[in-house]
């Protein structure tokens, strides 16, 4: 009864925008990190609701309070969730995440932001890091503006940078990625430069106790954008990570990567482009390591009667491992990517991976639909398939390709700016390779999201 409970009281919060907020408070957009939230029309309102007070505290002249958060709950349900028909396999649980942060600019060059999480889960058994987080500081940094094209940044920061395929902020699943960092930015109209030094925090599941600063991984580099035109845009990046105690197929060892990486994008009349390649390189204890990915993706715009329409493929060659006897590790190490990298579902992670992704996406309104098809082959035979969080989840068993089949659906409704509700399914049929590593059934995912901002 008590998840059901949450719900409700969830679903009275998405009515109560009709009475609580102002129906004027329509310019209000929220992002997907907080701090990113822009309120400054309201410096201009006079007559401001209740809520509005609440998210503009005037504090002398240039100076701004405010608060605000977002609640999130979630059920998900598995069945055979492990490609296995054993009675364990089939599961339920109920996920909540509750943010809530403070935002103080002090004039032009200063800002403060802080930000905490209390992430909880009920009924799940097998708990990781990314599920439970029962109270921790999730952001917590200082903003210094030198002027309109410099800022430097120290503090606890969720990082992302450019397509979020190698560094995000893993908002599929329960608890977000952290990082204590110093970073400097340099921003022009067209140009967008960012130079970091970081420390990953490390989840822990109790009241304030995640493990910070600890210097056994760091991670560092410099992201740089260049808009050149609609049509045509450039990343180029460099980034090194410092990590120890990893595992592989081959085995365990500590890991000096470096990585090098260009993304172009654009948008050309209706069709939008966003293709990306990365060389990695360094040392894996006593292994060079040399690995590399393709990212290819083109997306279409058009009108299906009265909805707004996508229709999309994505192709990926992830490298992995070549032969584990030699002195060259070859499986390629997506960084921090996003949890829910190929669905929320999240069974298989961006390593020694060959997948062809092909989606339509339908909009009319508040509503949205989306479906996709995913097909999956490991890129060597004779490295192993890893999961979401880069763990080895299947050791290279047998000298079988096909990895499998992912079937997805997604129903989404905006009831508001404040509320949204999703329902999103997921089926994966296992090919040859799970067939023959004792992985043979067939895996149903689903998972209901409502998500309340304030």
């Amino acid at each position: 009864m008590k998840p059901l409970l949450i719900l409700y009281l969830t679903l009275i919060l998405a009515v109560c925008h009709t009475t609580c907020f102002s129906q004027e408070e329509k310019e209000l957009q929220f992002h997907l990190l907080g701090q990113e939230n822009d309120i400054s029309f309201l410096s201009d309102k006079k007559q401001k609701s209740v809520y509005e007070s609440f998210k503009w505290i005037a504090l002398g002249n240039q100076n701004v309070l405010s608060f605000g958060g977002a609640y999130r709950f979630q059920i998900e349900h598995f069945v055979n969730q492990d490609f296995s028909k054993k009675e364990k396999e089939d599961n339920t649980w109920y996920l909540n995440r509750l943010m809530l942060h403070t935002h103080l600019k002090l004039g032009n060059r200063f800002e403060f932001y802080s930000e905490v999480n209390s992430s909880t889960t009920i009924d799940k058994k097998d708990i990781s890091p990314v599920d439970k987080d029962v109270l921790a500081i999730n952001q917590a940094f200082v903003n210094y503006y030198f002027n309109s094209n410099w800022r430097f940044l120290l503090g606890r920061e969720n990082l992302k940078l450019g397509s979020r395929r190698l560094i995000d902020i893993r908002e599929g699943p329960n608890v977000r990625r952290s990082f204590d960092l110093v970073k400097l930015e340099y921003n022009t109209h067209s140009t967008h430069v960012t130079t970091f030094f970081s420390i990953p925090v490390h989840v822990q599941p109790k009241v304030f106790d995640n493990d910070f600063l600890n210097f056994d991984t760091t991670f560092s580099g410099v992201y740089a954008t260049k808009a050149f035109t609609k049509s045509f845009n450039l990343d180029v990046y460099g980034l090194y990570q410092k990590e120890n105690s990893v595992n592989y197929n081959v085995g365990t060892a500590n890991e000096r990567r470096y990585t090098m990486g260009t993304r172009f994008f654009g948008t050309v009349n209706s069709f939008t482009f966003n293709n990306e390649i990365v060389y990695q390189f360094g040392r894996f204890g006593e292994q060079n390591i040399q690995a590399y990915t393709v990212s290819l993706q083109g997306e279409f715009a058009f009108n299906f009667f009265a909805y707004k329409s996508i229709l999309g493929v994505k192709t990926e060659v992830i490298s992995g491992d070549k032969n584990k006897e030699d002195s060259t590790l070859n499986t390629f190490d997506a960084l921090y990517p996003r949890g829910a990298y190929f669905g929320r579902v999240a069974k298989f992670g961006p390593s020694n991976l060959i997948d062809l992704h092909p989606y339509l996406n339908f909009k009319k309104g508040n509503y949205y639909w989306e479906v996709d098809y995913d097909v999956f082959w490991r890129h060597s035979v004779a490295d192993g398939v890893y999961g979401a969080s880069l763990l080895l989840d299947f050791p290279s068993t047998n000298n079988k390709a096909f990895i499998g089949q992912q079937v997805g659906t997604l129903l989404g409704y905006d009831v508001s700016t404040h509320f949204n509700i999703e329902f999103e399914t997921n089926v994966i049929f296992p090919g040859d390779f799970l067939k023959s590593s004792n992985a043979s059934a067939t895996l149903f995912h689903a998972v209901i999201t409502t998500e309340f901002k304030f």
